[in-house]
């Protein structure tokens, strides 16, 4: 697969996940718009906020400003960041958010239309590579977000589904990917473990530690790991997004338990 076609993927799954967002905050009642969610300090209407702040920042709409005041759930410059949205949007009436991630999202969505992107390497547009960040890792988060924000909504509102789209195999996918990094730097696996973890409808992803403590993944198909784990989608994007509705029971650990329980302790690989 060539860049350009990778990122046209990574289109395609933000516009899917764009949709069904709006397809579920339309159905909400304005009572579910004050519904605390599994993000500390973040009720529904802070998620959608959240979501219109960004669409709109990709859509060219002017930075902005605002005091951002200490808060418990504020523990980063990032985290500043992300709360511009939700300060700048608190007293806006649902309707107006909505309409604000679907203007800037179909204004996007025709920029990347009229020129598709080629350069995964390229840097990002405005804020985003201002930080630093690429055309490939920005066109590669939005889906992972839009798509986690969607699903915390259903799980405040009552409302699951939406476990098989587009957006849904891309963040699992996504999210997997940082296993190495757990087993080698938080789970303190050492140089030759291994783990291969089988997430239902994915490929079983394998991970070993070099010798230089580095953990890489493995291609092909491993035999006698240190650990295997075996888990659901939902399941594992709970775990690995730090989402507070996570189990860990629920992952079927085989093989070494002492590693095996450090590794999903640890899962949580996002800011």
């Amino acid at each position: 697969m060539t860049s350009a076609e990778q990122l046209k993927t990574y289109v395609d799954a933000w516009w899917s996940s764009i949709g069904d967002l709006l397809t579920l905050l339309e159905q909400l009642d304005e009572t579910d718009w004050d519904l605390a969610t599994d993000l500390p300090g973040w009720d529904v209407r802070a998620i959608a906020s959240h979501v219109a702040h960004l669409e709109g920042l990709t859509a060219g709409a002017p930075r902005e400003d605002v005091e951002v005041p200490e808060a418990d759930h504020i523990k980063s410059p990032m985290g500043q960041f992300t709360e511009v949205g939700v300060l700048t949007r608190r007293e806006a009436d649902p309707a107006s958010i909505i309409d604000e991630i679907r203007r800037h999202s179909a204004v996007r969505r025709e920029a990347l239309l009229a020129e598709p992107p080629e350069d995964a390497a390229a840097p990002a547009i405005g804020v985003f590579g201002a930080i630093g960040w690429t055309t490939g890792k920005l066109l590669r988060n939005r889906p992972l977000d839009v798509w986690m924000h969607e699903q915390d909504i259903r799980r405040a509102t009552g409302r699951p589904g939406n476990l098989d789209t587009a957006g849904a195999l891309h963040t699992a996918d996504y999210l997997l990917e940082g296993v190495g990094f757990v087993l080698a730097k938080k789970a303190g696996g050492a140089p030759g473990s291994t783990v291969v973890v089988e997430v239902e409808g994915h490929p079983a992803y394998a991970f070993t530690v070099t010798k230089e403590g580095k953990g890489v993944p493995l291609a092909g198909a491993v035999t006698d790991p240190a650990v295997t784990l075996s888990t659901d989608r939902e399941t594992y994007v709970l775990l690995a997004g730090g989402r507070a509705a996570a189990d860990p029971a629920k992952v079927t650990i085989t093989g070494d338990p002492t590693l095996g329980t450090k590794i999903v302790e640890n899962l949580n690989i996002t800011p």
